[in-house]
């Protein structure tokens, strides 16, 4: 899904306020009572995993909505009552969300007086006309509660609360095929309320069939053999829409590109050149001149104004999608490297990216394997035996481009060695979550080269050998982490493993400050440098904790983990463990705070520019061509008005991207996301 809590969810209920009748006729020929119930299916990557049930009686909706995949995921009950035209009188949603956060969302409108209350508080407007709210929890069936008052629009646009409008646009008409026969459906995109759209399906009768993303569908009972079909659909309008932006926005001049009046970021001797100017042709640097140099003939210009350029930065911890793509270039990620993904989703993005069709980071895959259990993670491929976890391994060298494996945490702590000897054997490295009643002290000694996530090295320290870290358990485990004795013997011998054995970590401390210090209603600090920038759905969703905080002492104990947690990244760093700035929540402006963080474990501002940059360049071992700006290496970098060497901060605010010599101004594409922009537009000469 696109995010946790499904903010701009859809659903209708065509028949909810249809007249009250004895029978109704469907679309199957079939008769039933006014007092009817869909059933849906919750599928994430092919593996069913939960249930949508919605009851209709008269002009009311009851649903039911809850899917568990790793171990964890939504249960959400929402009751809706509509007026004739089919708008929303009242919707109430509660629940938990993916992570446990406790939903209560209320919604009514009486006459043109709208209320609500969600997780950012409580508001109220007068409305002038027909109006639809956007629930900030509602389960996937919220399309169909949008689409019929816009399909009844003349101009399938409505303005929205709490702010703006939502539009429907359709897209195509096919046939589908299940249980109840063949049916003719219609695809929409369902846009407004979000960065990007939101697509669904509606049968004949204008009636929810399903909701589809690349990896996640809602399919209506019995159809559930097209869900492959249909995802596939969801991806490819995806695409469409950023290769029609790529179209656009993507500069590719034809002609040596001189940046002038630059300075530059020089990472070996962690500070910025004097002013200069930077010569891009084709798609590397052809050289760097003095600020005042002529400029050959035909050359196309760009003035950098005194700002700074950077060598582009790494995510090292990404789920990639088209979605992802660009937004991260635009945040001057150019390199990204992939933690898990479907083959057949990771593999064509790749190569789009790489042909020009798509803007997109330069993307380091890794084999990522999981276990079966009945918790196991549906990403990725799955394993029931050591044998087949070492056939997977070498499938994912077979197939090439894989640098790395990624071990999830239902593979068996015994299978690690062969997969681990499998993986070293064939040049790839070993990566991962520490699987289940295992501890870090023993993957390491299996063979493995890195730790993903901090909490992944640290649970074992708090937690018993009978505790299963594939549940919740290793997120609210974390409170543990207050109490928690750096300076004893299990911490230490665990810090001494990784520095013997070069062990490095890929923290992700920005999810794990999202966790432990987010509170509902409360603007989380990771995002307030930007959030004024983004489209309304995700100001709201920056007001929603991950987990749900019972009591003054849970949520003192949470704030005191992450304490606990920064500590011990900062004596990582200290001992000389590498670690890694990665994300695992989409990149982008969160890569951005994760480098600011990094100043906590006792970084310069120079020096986790220089990790995010030259570092990660040389330990991916493409150190050649990336991570600095120099004559003869790839034109990967990014100009920002102000020195991030003295404030890091500075990264967050970006006029140009260089991707491979094509040239990005974030500003022209912000607003195709509802995002405003943060800089001016560089003046372009010579065009």
């Amino acid at each position: 899904m696109k995010n946790i809590h499904f903010i701009s969810a859809l659903a209708l209920l065509a028949a909810a306020a249809c007249s009250p009748s004895t029978e109704t006729s469907t679309s199957d020929g079939t008769t039933s009572d006014a007092a009817t119930q869909e059933a849906f299916a919750v599928i994430i990557a092919g593996t069913n995993v939960g249930h949508l049930r919605v009851d209709h009686d008269g002009d009311t909706a009851v649903v039911d909505f809850d899917f568990k995949n790793n171990g964890r995921g939504p249960t959400i009950a929402e009751t809706i009552q509509f007026d004739e035209s089919g708008i929303p009188t009242s919707w109430s949603v509660s629940g938990n969300t993916t992570f446990g956060n406790e939903v209560e969302e209320t919604y009514t409108l009486a006459g043109n007086e709208a209320s609500w209350t969600d997780a950012t508080g409580s508001d109220n407007a007068t409305v002038d006309g027909a109006t639809l709210y956007i629930s900030q929890f509602a389960s996937p069936y919220a399309a169909f509660v949008y689409a019929r008052p816009l399909l009844a629009d003349a101009d399938n646009i409505m303005p929205a609360l709490p702010a703006g409008e939502l539009r429907l646009a359709e897209i195509e008409t096919l046939t589908v095929n299940g249980d109840a026969g063949e049916k003719t459906v219609t695809t929409y995109a369902l846009s407004g309320a979000d960065l990007d759209p939101d697509y669904f399906i509606l049968d004949s009768d204008d009636q929810l069939f399903a909701y589809v993303t690349p990896r996640f569908i809602t399919i209506r009972n019995g159809y559930e053999g097209e869900e492959e079909r249909l995802r596939n659909l969801a991806a490819g309008y995806g695409a469409a829409r950023f290769e029609e932006i790529q179209s656009r926005y993507a500069h590719n001049y034809g002609v040596p590109v001189r940046i002038r009046n630059v300075r530059v970021f020089q990472p070996e001797t962690l500070d910025m050149s004097d002013p200069v100017s930077v010569v891009i042709n084709g798609d590397r640097i052809a050289s760097i001149d003095a600020a005042d140099a002529a400029g050959a003939d035909g050359e196309v210009e760009i003035d950098g104004a005194g700002g700074s350029l950077v060598p582009g930065l790494w995510d090292m911890h990404g789920h990639m999608g088209d979605d992802d793509a660009l937004i991260n270039v635009l945040a001057g990620i150019t390199s990204v490297r992939d933690m898990g993904n479907e083959i057949d989703v990771l593999e064509p993005l790749r190569e789009k990216i790489e042909s020009g069709a798509l803007a997109g980071p330069r993307i380091s895959m890794s084999g990522f394997i999981e276990g079966v259990s009945e918790t196991n993670n549906s990403t990725g491929e799955l394993a029931s035996t050591e044998q087949e976890a070492v056939d997977l391994v070498n499938m994912y060298a077979d197939r090439g481009g894989y640098h790395q494996i990624k071990i999830y945490s239902s593979v068996k702590g015994e299978w690690v060695k062969a997969m681990a000897d499998a993986a070293h054997a064939n040049g790839m490295r070993v990566s991962g979550h520490i699987p289940a009643y295992s501890t870090p002290d023993q993957m390491i000694e299996a063979g493995y080269d890195e730790i993903t996530h901090i909490n992944q090295v640290m649970l074992s320290w708090v937690l018993g050998p009978e505790d299963d870290t594939r549940t919740l358990k290793r997120i609210t485990g974390m409170a543990m982490f207050a109490d928690l004795d750096l300076n004893s013997d299990k911490v230490q011998r665990t810090m001494d493993l990784m520095v013997e054995n070069n062990i490095a970590a890929d923290p992700t401390t920005v999810i794990h400050e999202f966790g432990l210090l987010g509170r509902n209603g409360e603007t989380r600090i990771g995002v307030r440098d930007y959030i004024d920038n983004m489209p309304v759905a995700v100001q709201r969703n920056a007001k929603v904790a991950l987990l749900n905080v019972a009591d003054p002492e849970e949520d003192a104990a949470y704030r005191a983990a992450f304490d606990t947690i920064i500590d011990t990244l900062a004596m990582m760093h200290e001992r000389g463990i590498f670690l890694v700035p990665g994300t695992d929540l989409g990149g982008a402006f969160n890569l951005h705070r994760e480098v600011e963080l990094f100043q906590e474990f006792g970084f310069t501002p120079a020096q986790t520019l220089r990790r995010a940059t030259y570092d990660m360049a040389d330990y991916m071992g493409f150190g050649e061509d990336l991570g600095s700006i120099e004559p003869g290496k790839l034109a990967d970098f990014f100009l920002v008005p102000g020195n991030p060497t003295e404030d890091i901060k500075a990264i967050k605010s970006i006029a140009l991207v260089a991707r491979g010599g094509t040239i990005y101004f974030p500003s022209e594409v912000y607003p195709e996301f509802g995002i405003a922009p943060f800089t001016e537009i560089p003046v372009v000469s010579g065009e």
